[in-house]
């Protein structure tokens, strides 16, 4: 399984789409991911603005992630987190759209 958190762009072909960390979460608690791609800002959802933030935060708690790691967002301080802790935490990043 291959997914992709983005609240606003569709998931490409072959993806699963999650548009909130908490639906990312929730996928990854039920299923391995092999590759996840990652916005940064997900809009608001109920506890203020969501982030993807939480998802990576997750994976690196439960030691869940994928051997493939992409970061598409267009914010640059957020990709710079997302790929400073998946070099650091996980498997480091294959593709930065």
């Amino acid at each position: 399984m291959r997914l992709w958190i983005d609240d606003l762009r569709p998931a490409p072909e072959g993806w699963r789409w999650a548009k909130t960390s908490r639906e990312a979460i929730a996928i990854l608690e039920a299923q391995p991911a092999d590759a996840v791609s990652f916005d940064h800002d997900l809009g608001r959802d109920r506890d203020g603005d969501d982030t993807t933030r939480a998802v990576v935060l997750w994976m690196c708690e439960h030691d869940r992630w994928p051997p493939t790691v992409h970061v598409h967002t267009a914010n640059p301080v957020g990709r710079e987190w997302l790929v400073g802790m998946a070099r650091r935490y996980g498997p480091g990043v294959t593709h930065r759209a």
